[in-house]
């Protein structure tokens, strides 16, 4: 496999991981998505996880299909959103909140250590 079909193979995966996120924001993660929206918002936490699944149904949809020429944005788009929401990350490792099995501190810890790997996975996988 070439340079040039692993990332596009690495943004379609992605933008599918987004989807399938976005959707759990709406329906069976809603709880724990909870858990990461930090007691500053100022939205109903659930609201928060609902427009944010929305967010990150758009964002995949259009890492899957964006013609080539606007993928750079949509990367920059999607690293921006995991910029965005790491507050909620370290909200719920600081609060000790439950979610997603990340119900120890050094679990919670250890996934504020993956939100590079995302960011850099959004803007690598779609930069020209």
């Amino acid at each position: 496999m070439d340079t040039q079909q692993i990332k596009n193979t690495a943004h379609v995966l992605l933008g599918a991981g987004l989807i399938v996120a976005g959707i759990g924001h709406l329906t069976f993660a809603r709880k724990g998505f909870q858990a990461q929206v930090p007691d500053w918002v100022p939205l109903k936490k659930d609201d928060t996880v609902v427009y944010s699944g929305f967010v990150e149904i758009a964002l995949g949809t259009a890492l899957v299909v964006a013609p080539k020429k606007y993928r750079s944005a949509v990367g920059i788009l999607a690293a921006s959103l995991f910029v965005g929401v790491f507050p909620g990350n370290v909200a719920q490792y600081t609060n000790r909140r439950d979610g997603f099995g990340l119900n120890t501190d050094n679990k919670r810890l250890a996934r504020l250590f993956f939100q590079p790997v995302l960011i850099y996975w959004a803007w690598k996988s779609t930069k020209r």
